[in-house]
């Protein structure tokens, strides 16, 4: 198993095992209870194979393509004590992990499709998802509150959701809040073709790529597989490290797997220094484009 660590000595800082669990839920409430022990049973087999850092895709647990509004408030739940993050801290207390899932949250009349954070300690966190994709637009609002980065005993955690990755402000802005990872949950669908390219990866798995490389910073990603009600999944789940490139390899299309990468977590910090002269975010231009973005809401932290 390749790692971000160099030779000789271990000397990390943070070692972290993170995992990208890939699989395919079913969609509707009927498949509820089968969809979270599938999940739970990924969650133990990472857990067993030594990660501390696991990823679930995109609402895991309730499937996606939903049919009506009626059917999506029938998969909500609330954050942080509905029936899925309650399932996800319990384990991550038992098996001392932390776990980014995602799930429908229900917020008054609102829905959310929102990415959550929970580690041993519990409910660390939520981010819901900015950029709506197709019909997702007829269910949820957009996200509301803003970019996060969340302090763990692991590290400092970013959370996205799916197409937010093909924006390149959002992977730019977490990472100038500090994040030293950022947990990607996704349902990347079909897109007009070529689907992949002739090595089997998809478009996705190179804006993750290059979101990493353009931020030095790592990225998981975790997608589902299969065919849902007309729309079929790519697969391709990864860990980028800080260079972009993939750490162990690309998950096949229709692959039900679990990827693993082995890094220094806090090794991020550090890594945006290419030589003496160059450093990725030291060399913005912030006299011509301000700190971040325009998004004032938003607070950077030192790297």
């Amino acid at each position: 198993m390749t790692t971000q660590i160099g030779e000789g000595a271990d000397a990390r800082v943070s070692p972290v095992r993170v995992a990208v669990v890939q699989f395919e839920p079913r969609v509707g409430v009927e498949n509820l209870e089968s969809n979270a022990a599938e999940v739970e049973r990924r969650l133990a087999a990472a857990a067993d194979s030594g990660a501390s850092l696991i990823v679930l895709p995109e609402l895991a647990t309730t499937g996606y393509v939903f049919e009506s509004r009626e059917e999506a408030y029938a998969h909500a739940e609330a954050v942080p004590n509905g029936r899925t993050v309650e399932s996800f801290a319990t384990i991550a207390a038992e098996r001392q992990v932390y776990i980014v899932g995602c799930v429908v949250e229900q917020d008054g009349e609102k829905l959310f499709d929102t990415a959550v954070l929970v580690g041993p300690e519990g409910y660390i966190g939520r981010y819901r998802k900015t950029h709506l994709w197709n019909t997702e637009k007829l269910w949820f609002t957009p996200g509301d509150e803003g970019f996060s980065v969340f302090d763990t005993r692991i590290g400092r955690i970013g959370l996205l959701v799916c197409w937010d990755i093909w924006f390149p402000e959002t992977a730019r802005i977490v990472a100038q809040m500090g994040a030293d990872i950022i947990c990607i949950p996704t349902g990347w669908v079909w897109t007009p073709p070529p689907l992949y390219d002739e090595s089997g990866v998809c478009m996705a798995a190179y804006l993750t790529m290059t979101a990493a490389h353009a931020n030095n910073i790592f990225i998981a990603t975790a997608d589902r597989i299969g065919q849902e009600r007309g729309a079929g999944f790519m697969g391709n789940s990864l860990v980028a490290g800080t260079n972009g490139w993939p750490i162990d390899r690309i998950a096949g299309p229709d692959e039900d797997t679990i990827i693993y990468a082995d890094i220094d977590l806090t090794s991020a910090r550090t890594a945006p220094i290419w030589n003496q002269l160059n450093d990725l975010h030291r060399d913005r231009r912030t006299d011509l484009y301000d700190q971040m973005l325009g998004y004032t809401s938003s607070v950077a932290l030192p790297r």
